[in-house]
């Protein structure tokens, strides 16, 4: 069955780019141009996923979420060209899903809007089972939040995704096409130093030696697994 989608967001342009990239992407979406049709919107259509801006006149994304809540529970992704981590904290204590900082890639964006979804169909145990403990390092997917201990560990879209992949699957070898074909699809026209570079980022991120690294390993000839017995 076809998900639909409730776009918020103030600027016209973003909502064309989001309405033509998504419904490419087999959704069908309805857009809405303020928190007060978005109200009215998400009445008539109860759309499975809402994109909701957070700087808009009138009522800002964090009040039109209140009022969402009250009627609806669906999975909300927050957009917002404010990439502070106050209003991540804030979102995510009212329970958006994910947060999307401006500008962003429609192809990513179509990616976490299907991993989102995806996640909304789980149950309470497998969600449960979507946080990862290695040591010291603390990974949440739902809230894609990654923590080394009491440091907060801010990561890219794809460095997370790389991340969890490698992560979820410790002590599996991934070779850097393999990496290149799941993070960044089949249809990604890129090279392996592409993978070298979000691999050499993550250690500088999570690691509290990079050049001597106990999570991301590196299998010399082959590729790169995540580290085991820690």
């Amino acid at each position: 069955m076809t998900k639909s989608i409730l776009a918020v967001d103030d600027d016209s342009k973003v909502l064309k780019i989001l309405q033509h990239s998504l419904t490419r992407e087999g959704f069908e979406v309805t857009c809405a141009s303020d928190g007060f049709e978005a109200l009215e919107r998400a009445k008539e259509t109860k759309p499975d996923l809402i994109l909701l801006d957070i700087m808009m006149p009138g009522m800002d994304g964090f009040e039109t979420l209140r009022h969402l809540k009250e009627f609806l529970d669906v999975p909300v992704i927050i957009l917002s060209a404010r990439g502070e981590e106050l209003d991540r904290v804030v979102g995510f204590r009212m329970g958006v899903d994910d947060y999307q900082t401006k500008p962003f890639s429609p192809v990513e964006l179509a990616l976490r809007v299907k991993a989102v979804l995806r996640r909304s169909e789980l149950s309470p145990k497998q969600k449960a089972a979507e946080i990862i403990k290695y040591g010291r390092l603390v990974i949440d997917y739902s809230k894609r939040l990654v923590e080394n201990g009491d440091r907060s560990v801010n990561l890219t879209p794809k460095e997370f995704e790389l991340l969890w992949l490698m992560a979820s699957h410790p002590g599996q070898v991934f070779t850097k096409p393999h990496l290149l074909e799941r993070i960044w699809e089949s249809t990604y026209e890129g090279d392996e130093n592409t993978v070298n570079v979000h691999i050499r980022r993550l250690r500088e991120k999570i690691e509290d030696d990079p050049s001597s690294p106990i999570y991301i390993k590196t299998v010399w000839g082959t590729g790169y697994k995540f580290g085991v017995n820690l």
